[in-house]
């Protein structure tokens, strides 16, 4: 097996399935890389689960190599990037859970649709076709892509102030400025314009099987101050995975952003997380 990104290769799958332990699958979003996953990992290995943080196809292994070559990202659609997820998933020998953040909490419940993981949590999660509520905030918070359409087939980076408004809005001035520095990198801008239209698509990638019985348990989870992903979309995300007969729940995190499980309080989330992984999958 050739390496899905410089960070999970063959020998870290092989570490997985040779470790008789449960597998975590760690799945970020855009404009961040899988180190945005390193403390959670640790966190999750402590409690006895061997973490995997595979990236998007093509992900650089560095911040400053992915602001140095942001072509890189161009072009990565919701449809291939959930295949390979589901391929990587697919060589592990226990089922994983499965734990994704904005447009990666959308990839870990087209996952969990596929009944491919044992227990997924989605954090902020991007939405799917039948998720209607479109807040002004997330319209802001998207505008730098979907506000021309030529972005669709590039790699768009955020400028500070985006990044402020769009991810750490909730923290102080300094925090957010560290944060920029140390995680933000470009982003596909075709996932946006997937998400954004998907309603209007009846072929949307962006879909989620949400009525498979073999989705497992799920919860959401949702930063209260998060611009990104508010409330109403969390909330209307949730209302349609209710309907699968596994157990669905949602919670709301105080006075966070979209930046929730890298800035200075992600233990909390990170926690929350691990005590309903642990409630199915041990």
């Amino acid at each position: 097996m050739a390496a899905t990104t410089g960070r999970t290769t063959a020998n870290e799958v092989e570490r997985a399935n040779g470790s008789g332990l449960t597998p975590v699958v760690f799945i970020h979003g855009l404009w961040l890389l899988p180190n945005s996953w390193d403390r959670w990992a640790a966190l999750f290995e402590q409690a006895g689960y061997t973490a995997l943080t595979p990236g998007w196809p093509d992900d650089p292994d560095t911040v400053a190599e992915a602001r140095a070559h942001p072509e890189v990202f161009a072009r990565k659609k919701v449809g291939p990037v959930a295949d390979h997820f589901s391929e990587l998933i697919g060589r592990l020998k226990k089922k994983p859970a499965v734990v994704g953040h904005s447009f990666g909490g959308l990839l870990t419940q087209i996952a969990a649709g596929r009944g491919l993981s044992a227990a997924s949590v989605a954090i902020d999660p991007a939405p799917f076709r039948g998720v209607l509520p479109l807040p002004l905030s997330a319209l802001k918070a998207a505008s730098p892509v979907i506000g021309n359409p030529a972005n669709r087939n590039r790699s768009i980076p955020l400028t500070y102030p985006q990044f402020r408004f769009a991810f750490a809005n909730a923290v102080s001035e300094d925090e957010a400025k560290e944060l920029y520095d140390t995680f933000a990198v470009p982003a596909s801008g075709a996932p946006l314009f997937q998400a954004a239209f998907a309603n209007l698509n009846p072929w949307t990638e962006a879909k989620v099987d949400s009525k498979n019985p073999a989705r497992g348990p799920l919860l959401i989870i949702s930063g209260q101050k998060d611009n990104t992903v508010p409330w109403a979309i969390a909330n209307a995300s949730y209302k349609r995975q209710k309907r699968n007969q596994g157990v669905t729940e949602i919670v709301e995190i105080p006075n966070r952003g979209h930046a929730l499980v890298i800035d200075s309080g992600w233990r909390e989330v990170a926690e929350k997380a691990l005590a309903f992984v642990q409630r199915f999958v041990r």
